[in-house]
């Protein structure tokens, strides 16, 4: 069939993982078209080659692809219904042992558990709860308090329930389907990094040349 009048639909996500060095447009984006014996093609078409070893990142525009793409299928109508620029990180897949996880998950955890413990504690400190609950205790019952009273544990159990509901998790238990205070933070996060990569990239103007050359292209202008 020929690729007159026909329709090439690409979807691409805005950061791409890759585990080969030689990039190609099935690997970095969805395709869908009408003809089926030109999307076999389309998707081993040469985007982009890593030539070092290691991590690297580098951000590839959609119409660099669609352009690729046209060299080969001049009379083919594109619709990009994706990211307009796609950050491909590229890194090699090389599995560290069992016991490398283990020690990561133990310092996270002890991290974490200390820098909590301690967030508390110097909270806790600044406003004196241990006065207050010696004052309020004394108020109600008229006795003075020993430290250890219904108020300290009732603190300390609704202290506990309190960040179990915050963060809507407990081990693989999520309480609601919504995501975790954790899990939104990570995503903003994510995004500000993406959002630096191409911009970054777009006022230096290092756009890559696709086709398989894996070099910048200059576009010649560079915005500040």
């Amino acid at each position: 069939m020929s690729s007159e009048n026909t329709t090439l639909y690409i979807k691409g996500d805005r950061n791409v993982e890759i585990t080969k060095p030689d990039v190609t447009l099935g690997d970095i984006l969805s395709v869908e078209c009408s003809d089926k014996t030109v999307l076999p093609k389309i998707k081993t078409l040469k985007i982009y080659k890593f030539k070092k070893t290691g991590r690297q990142r580098c951000v590839i525009s959609i119409l660099e692809i669609i352009a690729c793409v046209h060299e080969k299928y001049p009379d083919l109508e594109i619709q990009n219904l994706g990211e307009t620029d796609i950050i491909l990180t590229y890194e090699d897949q090389k599995t560290p042992p069992m016991l490398w996880h283990i020690l990561k998950a133990v310092f996270v955890v002890a991290v974490t558990f200390c820098g909590a413990a301690f967030s508390i504690m110097a909270f806790n400190n600044d406003v004196n709860v241990t006065k207050l609950f010696g004052q309020i205790y004394e108020f109600v019952t008229g006795q003075k308090t020993s430290g250890f009273t219904i108020l300290e544990i009732t603190y300390s159990v609704g202290l506990t329930a309190g960040i179990l509901i915050f963060f809507n998790h407990f081990g693989k238990k999520r309480f609601t389907v919504d995501p975790t205070p954790m899990e939104v933070q990570m995503r903003l996060y994510e995004n500000d990094i993406q959002t630096t990569l191409i911009e970054d990239s777009a006022r230096k103007g290092d756009e890559i040349d696709v086709g398989g050359s894996g070099k910048a292209a200059s576009s010649g202008s560079h915005r500040t």
